[in-house]
């Protein structure tokens, strides 16, 4: 961006006032405003999921981070129109808060000095607010303790909240200690979501009270791990992933892998360091947050505040309606201080809306202005009344055509779209020039079966984490989920690319792939799918691709084919199809769907040891890079008959018994190790454990190889001839189970009778 001192910004169409580009805001490492702003909106892509319909506490720093700060709610009355806002009722005043749901709005955060973005773990639900979406663990290292004993604990909670059948995200603070995040799978409002977290936060300190406190109380955290529970109340908020952090060098709270956690010198990140990581790996937390449109992203927020039910008859919904595949449209005649025609077009749950002074374009040869506005809810496509003078929009409003359209571009820039109306009818265009300018115009016809323009660089649909519990096979088709990478291919002109989900060309990753340009030669075709590598065992394995085994494309959704467009096609349309052309061009891969129920398919999966299970409403539409609520996806967990060949000696409440089970399974020369399982017990079956496992205790280790130091500390070895089973999430490269619950003792087995991998 330009580093004038001063200046305005465009950024999808809002232009935004920027200032005192070059001040210095950290003295340490030079950082200006400039760099801040550029950040933001350069991260805005990966940070928008996680803080979009939540209301944002701002940190702000107006002299740097050298200089005083202070936390700033509400929205003063000069913020820009165009901010999304919602209001709340504190206990002593009502307090108006924006909603960071725009780069542009990412850029104001910048321009404001605040480098620092609070948010609830909730969102609003239309005006009111909504159930938690997610947990939140803040790690607090007290004296004498850091980040290596704040991921310690972070991986003791993953794998308990793991026995709940939820997944954990860790995020290094970018101040001290870590955060935690957990997507919730049920509706939960504060005073739950705080509960369960205080349950576990107080069970861990049960467990470990030599390494974690729950405790508020300072005089108790030196030598441990605060896990502060409550920032899951509704009240509070938590630093939004990807912020800034006011300290000495421009720190980032970034999202981490798991296996970077177990690194001992885990430190922060700085915030060019997390923009160079997002490029190369996209959103570490991509499943953490619900679709938008899944917990409403209030896009009709401008609509409401240009509005008062009281004074107007316009249809003012609370909330924005759900996310449907409607392709209505209308345009009214609108006689307000200046005649001119409105035409609305449904997307997303709204109306998408231009002012048309002049009205449609008749001819080919004319460019109308259209003045792009606020989105209308989709109740306003029938309103026709008087709106009273002085108000917003004040006049009356007829309506002058209405009908169905079909989309042939829909882009921030540009629309192409078929109007099929009772007065128009034909294919229009919507050009933007500047800002909220555009121009329509009246394209030249084609043939009915007009052809759409080749999409470029499609971003893939994603599934939302859940559940299959309910969903009728009737209404839902059910895949398998592999264990690969996700791409979508394109074939045009006899040219291929692969480009993955963050956007990178795959192309030369894979050359074995380039047969399947020979095999859809003849087509043009934009298909959705994944790289995988099957092993002996014919499943797809990850590790293995990684290792370079022979990748496969399995195709499993079409978006393109021949001059046609299938996004807004029905999902069932889109296989039929897809199965159509694998069977005319031959050698395309596309995997069975599952027969039969929700239950059957998980049953399936779980025998073929496949990763899991998408579910896929079938009247449901392609959504470009967005995480739908028509896709769910579900991990199975896997079982694994285990041989005991020790304990660890436990914490705190658990120093005199087993603190975790050595697991094996027998090999040649004793037990191959699988790892360890500290979860899943109950303080009687812990009791029952030590009483069968005392009297086999001997002096050897019963595993073939020298376990590792960490799971070899505090070691008491057995015999091996107790038999339990465990669940586990999958294998690990290594050979161990990952994320392993104990499931009990299999009395009904012998330690001849397990094998491997299961």
């Amino acid at each position: 961006m330009a580093t004038t001192d001063r200046g305005q910004i465009t950024l999808d169409g809002t232009t935004v006032s920027v200032t005192n580009l070059g001040k210095i805001f950290y003295p340490e490492s030079g950082t200006t405003k400039a760099e801040v702003i550029d950040y933001y909106t350069r991260i805005a892509a990966v940070m928008l999921p996680h803080v979009v319909g939540r209301p944002g506490t701002r940190k702000r720093w107006p002299n740097g981070v050298d200089g005083q700060s202070f936390f700033e709610k509400n929205l003063a009355s000069s913020a820009p129109q165009w901010l999304t806002r919602a209001s709340l009722q504190h206990s002593d005043r009502v307090v108006t808060y924006p909603i960071f749901d725009s780069v542009a709005s990412l850029a104001w955060l910048g321009q404001q000095a605040a480098l620092e973005l609070h948010v609830p773990q909730w969102r609003f639900d239309g005006s009111e607010r909504g159930p938690a979406t997610r947990l939140v663990f803040d790690l607090d290292p007290g004296e004498g303790v850091g980040l290596a004993e704040c991921a310690e604990v972070a991986r003791s909670i993953r794998d308990l909240v793991a026995t709940l059948g939820w997944t954990a995200y860790p995020v290094t603070s970018g101040s001290k200690g870590i955060h935690l995040y957990v997507p919730l799978d049920r509706a939960l409002d504060g005073s739950g979501a705080s509960t369960v977290a205080k349950q576990i936060a107080t069970g861990l300190e049960k467990l470990h009270p030599d390494l974690v406190t729950a405790t508020m109380a300072r005089n108790v955290r030196a030598g441990k791990i605060f896990v502060d529970w409550s920032q899951n109340n509704a009240a509070k908020t938590t630093i939004a992933p990807y912020s800034m952090r006011g300290r000495d060098q421009p720190y980032v709270a970034a999202p981490r892998s798991w296996d970077e956690l177990d690194d001992p010198k885990l430190r922060h990140l700085l915030f060019d360091e997390v923009l160079e990581r997002v490029e190369s790996d996209g959103d570490l937390l991509g499943d953490l947050d619900p679709p938008v449109s899944a917990a409403v992203a209030d896009t009709l927020a401008h609509y409401r505040n240009k509005r008062s039910a009281d004074r107007t008859p316009e249809p003012i919904p609370a909330a924005v309606a759900n996310e449907t595949a409607g392709n209505t449209f209308v345009i009214q005649e609108h006689h307000a201080r200046r005649l001119h025609y409105d035409v609305r077009l449904e997307r997303d749950g709204v109306l998408v809306s231009w002012a048309v002074p002049k009205g449609v374009p008749t001819s080919a040869g004319e460019n109308r202005l259209a003045v792009h506005t606020e989105d209308h809810p989709l109740e306003y496509a029938t309103f026709a009344g008087t709106i009273p003078k002085g108000e917003y929009g004040g006049g009356s409003m007829t309506i002058w055509d209405s009908g169905t359209y079909e989309t042939e571009k829909w882009r921030e820039d540009e629309v192409i779209v078929r109007l099929s109306g009772e007065r128009v009818q034909g294919r229009f265009a919507l050009i933007r020039t500047k800002g909220d300018q555009w121009l329509m115009h009246l394209m030249k016809d084609q043939n009915a079966s007009f052809g759409t323009e080749f999409p470029k660089n499609l971003e893939p649909m994603l599934a939302t984490a859940g559940t299959l519990e309910g969903l009728d096979p009737q209404e839902w088709a059910f895949e398998g989920k592999w264990d690969g990478i996700r791409v979508i291919l394109e074939y045009r002109s006899g040219t291929m690319s692969l480009r993955s989900r963050a956007g990178n060309d795959k192309t030369r990753d894979y050359p074995a792939l380039a047969g399947l340009a020979a095999v859809l030669d003849g087509h043009d075709v934009v298909l959705d799918g994944e790289v995988v590598a099957y092993n002996d065992a014919g499943v797809t394995d990850f590790g293995l691709l990684q290792r370079g085994g022979e990748p496969v494309f399995l195709a499993f959704d079409l978006l393109y084919l021949d001059g046609v467009s299938l996004l807004r096609k029905s999902y069932s349309d889109r296989r039929t199809v897809l199965n159509a052309l694998a069977g005319k061009v031959g050698e395309l891969e596309v995997p069975p769907q599952i027969e039969g129920t929700a239950e059957n398919a998980l049953e399936v999966s779980t025998d073929a040891g496949w990763e899991g299970i998408v579910a896929k409403r079938r009247a449901s539409v392609y959504l470009p890079g967005r995480r739908g609520s028509s896709w769910i996806k579900v991990k199975n967990w896997r079982t694994q008959e285990v041989v005991i060949g020790g304990w660890r000696t436990g914490q705190g409440n658990r120093a005199q018994g087993i603190g975790a089970l050595l697991m094996g399974i027998p090999g040649e020369d004793g037990l191959t190790y699988v790892g360890r399982v500290g979860t899943g017990f109950s303080d009687r079956d812990l009791e029952s454990l030590l009483a069968v496992l005392e009297p086999l205790r001997q002096k050897e280790s019963p595993f073939e190889e020298e376990l590792p130091a960490d799971d070899r500390k505090g070691a008491v070895w057995v015999r091996p001839e107790l038999v339990g089973e465990a669940r586990f999430m999958d294998w690990t490269a290594t050979g161990r189970l990952r994320h392993p619950s104990w499931r009990g003792l299999r009395e009904d087995k012998k330690p001849g009778d397990v094998t491997g991998r299961e």
